[in-house]
C-alpha cells in the first residue's frame, strides 16, 4: 500500500493550477485590466550646490493646498493627497495608472542645512524645496598672502 505523498501533485499541484488558471481567465474578460497596485512615493531629484541643497519632487495632479511640508529636528516630511476625480453617471474606469490618495515622504537632513529657512514653491506639479547652508557650514575661501 503506498502511503499518501504531501508533494504529490493532486495534492499541492492541482489546487496551485486551479488558483493560477481562475487569476488568468479574471484577467482575460473583454474590457478589463487589471495591474499591482503602484506605490505612491513621488520620484524626487537632489542636488546639492555651495548655497544647500534643492529638492525637486514631482506630484503632479495635486492641488497645492492638499501638500504639507514640516521639518521636525532633523527631519524634512513632506505630505500630500491626490484626491478621486468624481465620475459622471454612466462611466466606469477601465483603466486607472494614476495612483490616487495620500503619501508621506521623509528625508534626513544633514547637519549643514538650515532648517528655520526651508522654502517650498509648487509649479507645474513639482515641488521644489529649497534647503540653504547654515552660514557657518558654508565654505570659506581664505586669502593666501604673498610676503616679499
Amino acid at each position: 500500500m503506498h502511503s499518501r505523498n504531501p508533494f504529490n501533485s493532486a495534492v499541492v499541484v492541482n489546487p496551485l493550477m486551479r488558483d493560477f488558471d481562475a487569476l488568468v481567465r479574471e484577467l482575460a474578460q473583454p474590457g478589463f485590466f487589471r495591474q499591482a497596485p503602484r506605490e505612491r512615493t513621488p520620484a524626487a531629484d537632489i542636488l546639492e550646490s555651495e548655497a544647500g541643497i534643492t529638492l525637486h519632487l514631482d506630484i503632479p495632479g495635486v492641488d497645492a493646498k492638499d501638500i504639507q511640508v514640516t521639518v521636525e529636528r532633523d527631519v524634512l516630511t513632506v505630505k500630500a493627497e491626490r484626491k478621486a476625480q468624481p465620475l459622471a453617471d454612466g462611466v466606469n474606469v477601465r483603466r486607472q495608472e494614476r495612483a490616487q490618495g495620500g503619501f508621506t515622504r521623509s528625508f534626513s537632513l544633514p547637519e549643514t542645512v538650515d532648517a528655520t529657512r526651508v522654502e517650498a514653491r509648487y509649479e507645474q506639479g513639482v515641488l521644489t524645496l529649497s534647503l540653504p547652508r547654515r552660514e557657518e557650514s558654508k565654505p570659506r575661501v581664505i586669502e593666501v598672502k604673498v610676503q616679499s
